[in-house]
């Protein structure tokens, strides 16, 4: 559905992306992730033919460049603030875009907006303009859907509203980049991980991938804790011990239950140990700067 490919965008002669590659499938919910300033609203709009870049940027096979933006007709967006016109109610703005009543009829639904689908936009929360901006994101049925920081000003009813959203809209094959600050949020939704720091891509995987690389400590806890120490000693197997239980990296699980069977130890518990998606993400931002600065 989209593919960048060694993506360089330039901010006069400042190089704000450098050298980014990712691909989207059809039904993917890709998170843009990084913080402020990283890149993330940059590469969204390189995508969607706004910046100067160099590299290759395809949608749908179609190319993608400062003046060609033929490829963008299957594309819906919601770029930093909702594209809307003050003066005119919700139903006028979204009227200027729709190609199809119906579908967005079923949108102005979806989102909760009947209420005051009829007033002028000028008068609405910055919730109501931030559903009427992802409205248009998704009207006339897109293939792709890039939306940065669409949680923005929603209620807690909206929110989980957008997540269902998304959700349906990626089983029926339509594919989405999302970048928010909210990453509980973006966890609940998204099936692969694009994380940005510096302008650079330093994680590309699926979100499978990246829980089962991260969720590297497990909690052992077996019927003797006195002897599996010594065990666990002797065979000079890192642990941290918490009471009668023991943390243990998940790439040692298959010598600790060998270890175990032989000294006729038996196990209780073997789980991993649950991680949460931010602090993961501040301890790769944090490993990569601590690298950066031995370099």
């Amino acid at each position: 559905m989209l593919k960048v490919q060694n993506v360089t965008t330039y901010i006069g002669r400042t190089k704000i992306v450098k050298r980014a590659s990712f691909d989207i499938d059809a039904g993917n919910i890709v998170g843009l992730i990084g913080p402020n300033g990283a890149g993330k609203t940059t590469i969204m709009k390189t995508i969607l033919g706004l910046t100067k870049f160099d590299g290759s940027i395809q949608i749908n096979h179609q190319p993608v460049t400062e003046n060609q933006h033929a490829a963008l007709n299957s594309v819906g967006a919601l770029i930093e603030h909702p594209a809307i016109y003050p003066f005119l109610s919700g139903r006028q703005n979204l009227a200027l875009y729709s190609h199809d009543h119906q579908d967005m009829a079923r949108l102005i639904a979806k989102l909760g907006m009947t209420d005051y689908i009829q007033q002028k936009a000028k008068g609405y929360s910055l919730g109501m303009k931030q559903k009427l901006g992802i409205a248009i994101a998704l009207l006339n049925h897109p293939q792709l859907v890039i939306l940065d920081e669409p949680m923005n000003g929603l209620d807690v009813e909206a929110t989980i509203g957008i997540r269902k959203l998304i959700k349906q809209y990626a089983d029926r094959g339509t594919a989405f980049l999302i970048s928010s600050h909210i990453l509980s949020e973006l966890q609940k939704v998204m099936t692969h991980v694009v994380l940005i720091n510096h302008g650079q891509i330093i994680v590309n995987q699926s979100f499978e991938e990246f829980e089962q690389l991260h969720h590297r400590d497990y909690k052992l806890l077996t019927e003797d804790e006195v002897l599996t120490a010594q065990v666990l000693q002797q065979r000079t197997i890192h642990y941290i011990q918490e009471g009668n239980t023991f943390r243990v990296k998940r790439a040692d699980i298959f010598d600790i239950q060998d270890a175990l069977y032989q000294q006729q130890i038996h196990l209780k518990e073997l789980a991993p140990i649950e991680t949460n998606f931010e602090q993961v993400v501040v301890t790769i931002l944090e490993q990569q700067r601590r690298a950066d600065h031995e370099a």
